[in-house]
């Protein structure tokens, strides 16, 4: 048994590796995203600056446990045989739980996970020994508050809440200020933003930028003698103890010192400001490697100690073995620690969800108009009806002169960004500089700040005092932060109650469960990923699209605008063929699931149709806006027959979903038989169409249009032949009044057609 209890601590230390791949790719937005959304360097070197922050925080970290020793639990009170339960469904949720939210591209906190993953774990042992009325060795009941320490878990929910409200409200407040000061167009390292070349004063803009690079460079060092450094070996006790004792003193003198040093190297034309924003991704990425690989490390290595305690103790009986000696803090060792900075730099480095992670918050906080990920909510809609309302009204108190100083203090149109950049280098240092300030703040006060909460809503407000969230997007921002948000939520709720039922499965099933339950742990990590890599790959559209947002040139701009309208028309055109031809087939044999699920593929197709077109507008302001003058009539008559065949195609299946769901009559056979010759001709005209756009030889269109007018003729007559026979006496009302709604949104989908074909070919042609 012991073998098996070997094989056990093994395969958490095992799980300790995926769980630091997993987390790396999770929490590398906390220090990669204002870097990679402002552009500083290639992405090569902003991971290899933060790959030397993750190794150095990792090795230097002094690997104190205590959260996964006894942070939760009170383990003396908790037998081997219960820690192996507890600390086993722990990995494999904590594992499980942190792919999926890579998989879905969203953010969350590790910290979250694991303490609340132990909280769920150390309950259902808990809730046992209660049950079991489990006495403690002077003879007294054991209760709740005896076996478990509540108070962490309440002060990471206090700090969910102070981390989202003070970060959101600072970084807005930080940013728009910091905007007033440099506005979108400055001189930086002999170089400006400003599109029309303006340079401005050399000696007033390096004293800005000075100031600024000063600030921040000091604020970082204290971020990290506070956070990041604070687990080094030569970070005694007393070197600690001065830090905070001459907080402000080192803080003036910071600013002093570095201000002027850095005043002279921006006016000899050293970017300063990108040295600044690599610097605070180091110190971010050190503090976050050296805070946080408690939670990816810290359970297996407990494991690992409570196992040798085990056999140090004769290994005899799990169930009454008790762990006594886990109350005791342990450090490390530096091999260990190597170790685990050595995987998580490989993970960050390597992992494609690590980007995905990073994409999504670098998106949310885009300054400029482009894809939005998310869809829009009743309540984001109803925060942007408010705050535009309030807005409005408090407009109307701010002098005239005022509102228009500010107003051009915000100007983007004469600034120009780095290509590919989402925002520009001032808001990047905003977004390092407030979250190390926060963070940093937050340790010293011993106030309980997450570092994946308080940079993801410094960045979202930064963003929005910015005013990079205009009304035609802030609906689709606010839905994606609020979708974050709540994932938030989700990770702890989610974190608790599988834990708590897996510790259960495993406690009752003794060896058994343990082997199944690793098993399905290993298999939906293999599937997730097999099934990531398939996906992750970028389409043929989002190639193009990526392209024709990167290009200058007028000329290329139009060229791949006309290629991905082609190719999203086509792709639409082929899906309605398809989605008829199933519809009407569906119907005619009574399948009601197939019916539901046409249902559900409409509306994702529509939601893709109404992405794409939008990508296509923003396309079209890109070409010369004469051209695009010339043409916009004809792409949005190609783009609103598509749209006016979605909902065409809805428009027939809700009737025919309806009548095979009642278990009405069907259609008769004879009239299913009539019909179904049209349908093969609708369906061979719906592909011609899908030829055309694909070959882009306009010349189809003609022969196309006038086809499809003869089999609108066609159906004419068979709608008057259905009308009729409805009006017998013996003619079954409901599955003819269904066909002939079929028949006539059939017409509507070959007249749809006819649109589309005479619009793709003048808006190609000209």
């Amino acid at each position: 048994m012991n073998i098996l209890f070997l094989g056990i601590v093994v395969f958490l230390i095992l799980l300790a590796v995926f769980d630091l791949v997993v987390g790396v790719s999770n929490d590398a937005v906390n220090f990669l995203n204002s870097a990679i959304g402002a552009k500083v360097a290639r992405f090569r070197t902003i991971a290899a600056v933060a790959a030397i922050g993750v190794f150095l925080g990792a090795s230097m970290s002094n690997g104190m446990m205590d959260v996964a020793r006894h942070g939760i639990m009170t383990p003396l009170y908790f037998s081997f045989y219960d820690v192996v339960c507890v600390f086993l469904a722990v990995m494999l949720t904590d594992v499980v739980l942190l792919d999926v939210f890579n998989t879905l591209g969203m953010p969350t906190s590790t910290t979250v996970s694991m303490v609340f993953e132990l909280l769920g774990g150390s309950f259902a042992i808990a809730l046992l020994k209660i049950i079991r009325r489990t006495a403690a060795p002077d003879g007294t009941l054991l209760s709740l508050g005896d076996l478990l320490n509540t108070e962490k878990a309440m002060s990471v929910i206090m700090g969910i809440f102070l981390s989202v409200a003070i970060a959101f409200v600072l970084g807005a407040v930080v940013q728009w200020l910091a905007r007033l000061l440099f506005s979108f167009t400055y001189r930086v390292n002999g170089t400006t933003t400003d599109a029309s070349g303006r340079m401005g004063n050399l000696w007033l803009g390096s004293l800005k930028t000075g100031v600024l690079s000063g600030v921040s460079v000091t604020v970082i060092i204290w971020f990290l003698l506070i956070n990041g450094l604070k687990g080094a070996s030569f970070m005694t006790p007393q070197l600690m103890a001065f830090v905070r004792l001459h907080t402000w003193q080192l803080l003036v003198g910071g600013v002093a010192g570095f201000s002027v040093v850095m005043t002279l190297l921006s006016a000899l034309r050293v970017p300063v400001l990108k040295g600044v924003v690599l610097l605070g991704t180091l110190a971010l990425a050190m503090a976050f490697a050296g805070n946080d690989l408690v939670n990816f490390v810290g359970v297996p290595l407990t494991g690992l100690e409570a196992y040798q305690d085990f056999m140090s103790g004769g290994g005899q009986d799990a169930s009454s073995f008790m762990m006594g000696s886990l109350m005791e803090s342990a450090h490390t060792p530096v091999l260990f620690l190597v170790a685990a900075g050595v995987v998580m730099v490989l993970s960050l480095v390597f992992s494609k969800k690590a980007r995905g992670v990073v994409k999504t918050s670098v998106d949310l906080s885009r300054q400029d108009e482009g894809d939005e990920m998310f869809g829009s909510s009743a309540v984001a809609r109803t925060l942007v009806r408010t705050t535009t309302s309030v807005a409005s009204f408090l407009s109307q108190a701010v002098p005239r002169p005022v509102a228009k100083w500010v107003d051009s203090r915000f100007n983007t149109e004469e600034a120009v960004m780095p290509e590919g950049a989402a925002f520009d280098q001032i808001r990047a240092i905003v977004n390092l500089v407030l979250a190390s300030l926060l963070v940093a703040l937050g340790t010293s006060l011993k106030l309980p700040l997450s570092t994946t909460y308080v940079t993801f809503m410094v960045a979202m407000g930064s963003s929005l005092a910015d005013r990079a969230w205009s009304r035609e997007s802030a609906v689709f921002r606010i839905t994606g932060v609020l979708s974050v948000i709540g994932g938030w939520f989700i990770t702890a709720g989610v974190a608790f109650i599988l834990c708590y039922l897996l510790t259960n499965v495993l406690f009752f099933g003794n060896f058994i469960a343990m082997i199944l339950a690793v098993a399905l742990a290993l298999f939906l990590l293999i599937r997730s990923n097999l099934a990531y890599s398939s996906t992750s790959k970028p389409s043929e559209g989002d190639l193009l699209w990526a392209r024709l947002m990167r290009t200058r040139s007028e000329a290329e701009s139009w060229q791949l605008l006309t290629g991905y309208v082609r190719l999203t028309a086509r792709q639409q055109l082929e899906a309605v063929a398809e989605t008829y031809n199933t519809l009407v087939k569906a119907f005619f044999r009574e399948e009601y699931r197939r019916l539901r699920r046409i249902t559900n593929d409409l509306e994702e197709q529509r939601k893709d149709f109404k992405r794409q077109r939008r990508r296509q507008i923003l396309g079209l302001r890109r070409v010369n806006p004469i051209l695009a003058v010339e043409r916009n009539t004809w792409y949005f008559l190609t783009s609103n027959a598509i749209s006016q065949m979605i909902y065409s195609l809805k428009r027939t299946v809700d009737p025919c979903r309806e009548h095979v769901g009642n278990n009405f009559s069907p259609v008769p056979m004879e009239c299913v038989e009539q019909f179904l010759p049209y349908r093969r001709e609708i369906r061979k005209l719906l592909e011609r169409g899908c030829k055309m756009l694909e070959s882009g030889d306009t010349s189809m269109a003609e022969d196309i249009r006038q086809d499809a007018a003869k089999l609108q003729a066609a159906l004419s007559l068979h709608r008057k032949e259905i009308i009729d026979r409805i009006q017998e006496r013996d003619a079954q009302i409901e599955p003819m009044s269904v066909l002939l709604n079929i028949v006539q949104e059939s017409q509507e989908l070959l007249s749809c057609l006819r649109h589309l074909a005479r619009g793709a070919r003048r808006f190609l042609e000209g």
